[in-house]
């Protein structure tokens, strides 16, 4: 199979496989799930495993009702950091993915990992990037007074939330949405996210993409 990851932009003949990390409840998981069950043949992916850095969370158990693989990888049971990442890097690339999609995972990826899967690895963040990037994104925007906020799907290198663009999703702010109520702008940042990630990780899937320094082409490039 073609990798849909390749400057190849022809579609590969079956889906591509993805490899899904979470850290929590799995909505963006779920997301990709119920988009791959309403058209298996015609979204061009399908979620071969899933993968957390702890046990015991929605995610994980969102997978196993839909039948897909998991493993956990905790860092505490590793000795270093490195280590941990080189065993999440080793469990995730047993599963032969085409691409890597980090949906809410809240661990920062490490060398070993990028360097098997670089250019690979899909991230979503709850800004605007490059504003306001890191753990604390609606915070940080509702704190410096923005009036429209929003979502970005990027590739992962190396920096925090620092990667190429794959695409944006606007959500205004209000007058109602206060740094005390962050959490009622958070999930409407959520809603289109879940739907941009979809959309992006499918495009990808199917017609290909190309990064050329920062930016990223998408779909049949050069035809």
């Amino acid at each position: 199979m073609a990798s849909p990851t390749s400057a190849d932009p022809a579609r590969p003949a079956d889906p591509a496989r993805l490899v899904v990390l979470v850290s929590g409840s799995g909505t963006n998981l779920q997301a990709l799930l119920d988009a791959i069950d309403a058209d298996p043949q015609g979204y061009g992916a399908r979620v071969v495993a899933v993968g957390a850095d702890r046990e015991g969370i929605v995610g994980l158990e969102r997978a196993e009702r839909a039948g897909v693989p998991t493993f956990v990888r905790k860092v505490k049971d590793h000795a270093t950091r490195g280590e941990w990442d080189a065993a999440l890097a080793a469990a995730t690339a047993a599963h032969r993915p085409d691409l890597v999609v980090s949906a809410g995972f809240m661990k920062i990826l490490g060398k070993e990992f990028l360097a098997r899967f670089g250019g690979r690895i899909v991230n979503t963040h709850p800004a605007l990037l490059p504003s306001f990037p890191g753990a604390h994104g609606v915070r940080d925007a509702l704190a410096y007074g923005v009036k429209v906020t929003g979502c970005t799907v990027h590739f992962v290198d190396d920096g925090v939330d620092t990667g190429p663009i794959i695409a944006q999703g606007v959500v205004e702010v209000t007058e109602e949405d206060t740094p005390e109520g962050e959490s009622a702008l958070h999930e409407r940042i959520k809603e289109v996210e879940r739907k941009l990630l979809v959309e992006a990780v499918g495009r990808i899937a199917r017609d290909g993409h190309r990064i050329e320094g920062r930016k990223v082409h998408l779909g049949h490039v050069g035809e």
